[in-house]
């Protein structure tokens, strides 16, 4: 099983440009607010916005957002000292006394893919994980489907572990929401129990949802960064990765609905694919065209090469909302620059796979199982990078893989 990261690491450097197909340049008119709502409804993002905020929609809940805002000041349950077995606001317990077995369980994982460090940081944790509970005895064979982010392969995924029927438990990353709701609902019906994890799909058929606080809270603390850390009448640059997956959606929405009600001026929001070339720029054309203050992204993994376009340039640093990656968090620490490394608690990787072992124990798990989520500030930035030390710059700072018997080499090996 461990050697499989041989492969996963071919495929993390792939991973590091999300097969960019376009460049969302700039075009020579200024991005208009109006602008602005009507290529967000055209990629299916959240609702327009006005100076009353983010209109409601598919991506955007207002009392979902206002929740996660909630749960972002709220005590987690559990030990600190384990944040990837920590809840946030449980409202239902599911007895899973019909799932219990004895002996070994094969644990099957579709996985949307290892397209991104983040992914590929996590999927090294989760094998980890899973490596401990095979020598324990609990888990017997870890099957692993990768769907390199195609919606139609993962749907195949998951129908062909439902109808080789030895999945002792399915975990599920999805790879969009939408689409991947009917496999999911299929997978709950063939009587396998379901782990839902990271990204969400329109059922809550699983025995439990695993994530971070989530996507709302998430784009909320970066906007609110920019807004407390930028002048009234500021440009700030929003660059999101791709449309139609919840959590960023819901990233965006929250940012959004933030920006709508500032002083701020929101000067583009450019799609990148994850691309560090199209990153690059993008941010040089808004500089050469508007000039750039601060940057937004829902994803922090190209955060350096937006940096880059600055030095480039030979412009003042932006105040930069980037992410827990390493690379950006050195990058951070180098320049001295204003910044905040938001966190999706990448330890959420390590979870579904220890929540298989409960329901296998017939033990309750939360209908929704809402792990911590903050971000590194300033105060806490040296403390990251002395912990993380010895860490490749694609690794990210929150992993929860410290006390698993192959840290550190595990993640230095990618």
């Amino acid at each position: 099983m461990r050697r499989s990261r041989l492969l996963i690491s071919s495929l993390a450097v792939l991973g590091l440009a999300l097969a960019a197909c376009t460049t969302d340049a700039p075009t020579d008119d200024p991005v208009a607010d109006d602008d602005q709502a009507a290529v967000a409804e055209e990629a299916g993002e959240s609702g327009e916005s006005d100076d009353t905020g983010t209109e409601e929609g598919e991506f955007f809940v207002r009392a979902d957002f206002e929740r996660e805002l909630a749960q972002m000041e709220m005590e987690p349950e559990g030990d600190d000292s384990e944040p990837w077995m920590q809840m946030i606001d449980v409202e239902e317990m599911v007895d899973t006394t019909e799932f219990a077995v004895d002996g070994p369980q094969d644990l099957c994982f579709s996985n949307a893919s290892v397209s991104n460090p983040w992914r590929v940081t996590g999927f090294i944790t989760m094998q980890e994980q899973v490596s401990v509970l095979q020598d324990e005895g609990v888990i017997g064979e870890f099957r692993v489907a990768d769907a390199a982010d195609d919606d139609n392969q993962q749907i195949s995924d998951i129908q062909s572990f439902i109808s080789d029927g030895d999945c002792g438990a399915l975990i599920i990353s999805p790879s969009t929401t939408a689409t991947l709701t009917p496999a999911v609902e299929e997978a709950c019906e063939s009587g396998v129990p379901v782990i839902v994890f990271d990204r969400g799909v329109n059922t809550d058929c699983a025995v439990t949802f695993i994530h971070p606080i989530g996507g709302y809270a998430y784009g909320a603390a970066g906007a609110e960064f920019l807004v407390d850390n930028l002048e009234p009448g500021s440009n700030v640059l929003a660059l999101r990765i791709l449309p139609g997956v919840d959590v960023l959606e819901n990233r965006w929405g929250a940012a959004n609905d933030i920006f709508a009600g500032s002083e701020l001026e929101v000067v583009g929001v450019e799609f990148t694919e994850g691309d560090a070339a199209n990153i690059k720029d993008i941010v040089t054309q808004y500089l050469q065209r508007d000039g750039v203050d601060g940057i937004w992204m829902d994803a922090g993994d190209g955060a350096v090469a937006a940096v880059e376009a600055f030095e480039d340039m030979g412009e003042d640093y932006p105040v930069m909302v980037g992410e827990d990656e390493l690379g950006f968090m050195r990058k951070w620490d180098e320049t001295g620059m204003t910044a905040i490394g938001l966190s999706y608690s990448n330890f959420q990787w390590r979870t579904p796979v220890l929540a298989a072992q409960k329901i296998w124990d017939g033990e309750e798990v939360p209908a929704e199982w809402v792990l911590p989520q903050q971000p590194v500030t300033e105060e806490d930035l040296p403390e990251y990078l002395e912990a993380n030390s010895e860490m490749p710059d694609l690794h990210y700072a929150k992993f929860g893989g410290e006390d698993l018997p192959s840290f550190p080499e595990a993640w230095q090996d990618r």
